[in-house]
């Protein structure tokens, strides 16, 4: 009978002590607490799960180019309210933050083997002279790249000149620009097959974006920066999104 008292404290002591123990696993344990008290109530088809998000890689482009490859995306002017872009390597050529966009045909001349810039104009096709733009784009030098953004009013002072020289850099739809058609096209000098790289909108008072103004056109890609044997513009097989450039082309200055 004396051996009762003590034998109700320690039974006392060793039932709070588990108590507390179990009290922690379920309400308040490193690693458990109420996530695992919710784990026994909420089924796998209810819980939510955060979505990664998508990784973007030079200019925005949803898959990383190619080794000794160029990445660039460009998007055309939309009327006179959005000004074009031309990026090249995560590096913005021509925009209207840079304020170096402007009305008519936006181009960047670029080393089609380093992939370095070499000069970066506007041209108004509206109330400028062609000629400016024959002076530009006539020396150009084998292994230059072009890269052009219509905005706005690409084609009222287009001639015949004009539409032949964009067709030797490989264009499939100069022929065709009309008064405040989108256009982006990336070319090169002595290319033997038209650039997969062209994207053209007709301007419609139906489908486009803007009242009486031209939806947007974009082309996204890599391109290649070391040549290849016989100056063609090809896709990239193994792409959907991007495509390959292979000029075939000799470097040079413009």
């Amino acid at each position: 009978m004396r051996l009762a008292g003590p034998l109700r404290i320690v039974a006392l002591v060793v039932t709070v002590g588990l108590t507390w123990i179990v009290a922690s696993i379920l309400l308040g344990g490193p690693g458990s607490g109420f996530p695992r008290i919710q784990q026994l109530f909420t089924s796998p088809e209810n819980s939510v799960t955060a979505e990664p998000r998508a990784r973007k890689y030079k200019c925005g482009l949803p898959q990383p180019c190619p080794e000794e490859h160029l990445a660039f995306r460009m998007v055309s002017g939309a009327a006179n309210v959005i000004g074009p872009k031309i990026c090249l390597e995560d590096k913005m050529l021509m925009s209207s933050v840079k304020d170096n966009v402007g009305r008519g045909l936006n181009i960047a001349l670029v080393n089609g083997v380093s992939g370095e810039l070499i000069e970066a104009r506007a041209f108004d096709m509206w109330a400028g002279d062609v000629n400016e733009l024959l002076k530009f784009i006539r020396p150009l030098h084998e292994g230059t790249l072009v890269f052009v953004a219509s905005y706005d009013d690409p084609a009222t002072k287009m001639n015949e000149e004009t539409r032949k020289l964009f067709s030797d850099l490989g264009s499939k739809n100069v022929k065709d620009l009309a008064f405040r058609d989108s256009w982006v096209f990336v070319g090169a000098k002595g290319v033997q097959n038209k650039s997969p790289f062209e994207q053209h909108v007709k301007n419609s008072r139906h489908t486009n974006k803007y009242e009486g103004c031209i939806s947007l056109a974009q082309e996204e890609a890599a391109a290649a920066a070391v040549p290849a044997q016989g100056g063609v513009l090809t896709p990239h097989p193994a792409r959907s999104a991007l495509l390959l450039l292979t000029s075939g082309l000799q470097g040079g200055d413009r």
